[in-house]
């Protein structure tokens, strides 16, 4: 699970409300479905910055509450402000953030937050008319809005929010501020929710580096060219320091992780599952037991390697001489969750998945280090599914957790079994997503990115070297370069997808970039004000997830 960081450091601000979304719907269901079904068995994946946003959500709602300390997240704001916007701009701005989410499986299921909704798209063609919207109808979608986010598990165990949705209209300001606590609670159990899990044994935490960076593009951008040979790369031929701050990026996620978790992580999932051999060389030297990408990487390995796939695959390989095993995701069986079953019935989509498990226990019966990795992104999937996923996850669980020949279980608990890494003399450069890097370079938009990223790196690097860093200022610095290294600007440049996305992560991009030359004391380039790609997509999924193979 993962989240960039929305944060603006300089006016202390959330740009997007995404980490807090995700929190009170995704994060809390995945663990309270996890708790109610016994020999239910996970690997739960949390980037650093995501805990770190938590963690301050968490204190901010709490502050807000005990001393009235302003709320930082701007729709989080508004749903218990007492004098919500009365401008035709901020009114039409806060209207279509109440509708960014699934209309067929978070609006339409709510009859009076889809009167809302209906009534929202009227504006559109009427926009004139905005002026004349009462401030009750605003704060019954922000309401509303925030009800749909909770997760299926809240909205069928705790009673405050049963009277919220039965109440229907009408919320006072008493309400929001209860609805408010409810998100608060929510928020500050996610992170004592999974850790106990964790010591119950019912999960294993693994970590990604601290703001998630796609590690082989910081240590050798030409490694883009093992799966793309015609790709086009940046001018910035390779990235300043790349070996050190893919040290500090792994160093800092380690102690974030103990500080949230109490231990060591032993698995590492590398952002994006983006991997050569040089990447796990280092995650190996930082102390990691295991590792994991897509299944797309191990094929084209494979053929490099000479090594004909096989009636198995389904086992943790050795690259060269590495320590580090390494698991290789089922694409298919991955993708089906993912992007399929959402339209199934829950127990059809369940036995399905089960079946396709027993063809590959009884395919691989000979090998006795058969596992099968089924990894996908943990929050986007299931707001395409009825009740997020709640019907089919706990029949998954509950299925599964019974079944006479396949076995839930964790990575660190397959190696500690016995079950044993084979040899994989060569890895080509990839990411689980199509098995190469064509989703964060070698697009003239994306290239763009990454040369305004190597000359922030540069004033950066002069900053520190002439000494103006210390102190707080060198901690802030160090960060706010981290944030800045993140997949995600990347992940959304491009044509293909769809324009308000785009125009999000490359203005929040550049104002991140921005912010990284004020505090190492340099002055921002004119490129910064300039736009660097424009969206007119329409991908599946809104182009939050992507599948692992292209066709």
């Amino acid at each position: 699970m993962h989240q960039p960081n929305y944060l603006d450091r300089e006016s202390g601000n959330y740009q997007l409300p995404w980490t807090y979304l995700h929190a009170i719907k995704d994060y809390v269901d995945m663990a309270a479905i996890i708790e109610m079904t016994e020999g239910a068995r996970a690997v739960v994946n949390f980037a650093p910055t995501l805990l770190e946003q938590i963690e301050d959500y968490a204190a901010q709602i709490k502050s807000y509450l005990k001393s009235g300390t302003p709320l930082r997240d701007p729709l989080l704001a508004a749903l218990v402000s007492t004098a919500l916007p009365s401008g035709e701009e901020e009114r039409v701005t806060l209207i279509k953030a109440c509708l960014r989410a699934n209309p067929e499986r978070l609006i339409d299921p709510y009859p009076h937050f889809k009167i809302l909704a209906d009534l929202a798209h009227c504006l559109d063609d009427t926009p004139h008319a905005v002026p004349y919207i009462s401030g009750q109808y605003l704060t019954d979608l922000l309401v509303w809005y925030h009800l749909a986010w909770l997760g299926e598990t809240v909205r069928r165990s705790d009673k405050r929010v049963k009277v919220l949705m039965d109440r229907e209209r009408g919320y006072s300001h008493q309400e929001r501020l209860q609805l408010l606590e409810i998100i608060g609670e929510l928020i500050e159990g996610v992170i004592p929710r999974y850790r106990a899990l964790a010591e119950a044994g019912k999960i294993e935490l693994s970590v990604t580096p601290y703001a998630h960076p796609i590690i082989p593009l910081l240590l050798d951008i030409n490694s883009t060219h093992d799966a793309m040979p015609a790709a086009h790369l940046p001018v910035c031929s390779s990235y300043p320091g790349g070996e050190q701050r893919v040290q500090w990026h792994l160093r800092e996620g380690v102690e974030v992780f103990k500080r949230c978790f109490g231990h060591e992580p032993a698995g590492c999932w590398p952002s994006e599952g983006a991997v050569s051999s040089a990447t796990l060389e280092q995650i190996a030297k930082a102390g990691f037991k295991w590792a994991a990408t897509g299944e797309n990487v191990l094929s084209n390995s494979l053929q490099k390697s000479g090594i004909e796939p096989g009636a198995c695959h389904h086992h943790p390989f050795n690259v060269a001489e590495s320590d580090i095993a390494c698991f290789f995701r089922d694409d298919g069986l991955s993708d089906m969750i993912g992007f399929t079953y959402a339209d199934w019935h829950g127990d059809d989509a369940v036995n399905n998945m089960v079946h396709h498990l027993e063809n590959i226990a009884e395919a691989c019966k000979e090998n006795e280090n058969r596992v099968v990795s089924i990894i996908l992104d943990g929050e986007n999937a299931w707001e395409y599914y009825p009740e997020n996923g709640y019907h089919f996850l706990t029949a998954l669980y509950a299925k599964l957790a019974e079944h006479e020949s396949l076995e839930l279980t964790t990575f660190s608990d397959v190696l500690a079994s016995g079950v044993k890494s084979e040899p994989l003399p060569q890895m080509v450069a990839g990411s689980w997503v199509y098995g190469s890097f064509s989703t964060w370079i070698g697009e003239a938009d994306k290239n763009r990115g990454w040369d305004l990223l190597c000359d922030a790196k540069k004033a950066f690097d002069e900053a520190v070297s002439s000494g103006r860093l210390a102190g707080d200022e060198l901690y802030q610095a160090e960060r706010q370069m981290a944030v800045c290294e993140g997949s995600d600007w990347f992940w959304w440049f491009g044509d293909y997808n769809p324009a308000d996305s785009v125009r999000d992560f490359d203005r929040l991009f550049r104002l991140q970039l921005a912010e990284l030359y004020r505090i190492v004391g340099a002055t921002a380039p004119e490129q910064l004000t300039q736009v660097i790609s424009h969206g007119t997509g329409q991908p599946a999924t809104g182009g939050v997830m992507r599948r692992g193979s292209e066709h």
